[in-house]
């Protein structure tokens, strides 16, 4: 089965960029969206696995509080995207870990095979990903 991704990222460039690259990997991208709201709406319309939530987005910090009710509320797993740290706190019970931007195309789709396989295999994250739990 196709996993189904949600991509979250104000930056478009890099939102269609991860796409690409998801889509290539045989993903099923389900939307991109730029803010908490959109993102919402797409996650009330389609099924999702996966979310690659920005920490922050068009509308503000919102990502976190975004990747953690995805997680709680849609069973999704949630990898944030980053270029700046993440304090102990803003790590929501749920979320996977965090990837630093810039990440190369290799190590988001480990990352993602990580998070959608880490329960049942013994499958190492790759080392650029900050593993939460």
């Amino acid at each position: 089965m196709t996993a189904r991704v949600l991509i979250v990222e104000d930056e478009i460039l890099t939102a269609m960029e991860l796409e690409y690259v998801l889509t290539e990997q045989g993903y099923e991208v389900v939307g991109i969206a730029q803010d908490a709201a959109s993102a919402r709406e797409l996650a009330n319309n389609h099924k999702i696995d996966l979310a690659l939530v920005d920490v922050n987005l068009r509308d503000g910090r919102t990502g976190v509080g975004l990747g953690a009710e995805l997680a709680r509320d849609r069973f999704a797993k949630v990898i944030y995207l980053t270029a700046h740290p993440l304090p102990p706190h803003e790590r929501p019970e749920g979320v996977i870990g965090l990837l630093t931007k810039p990440s190369d195309e290799k190590t988001v789709v480990r990352a993602l095979d990580y998070a959608l396989h880490r329960d049942g295999d013994l499958l190492s994250p790759p080392p650029a990903l900050q593993v939460f739990q």
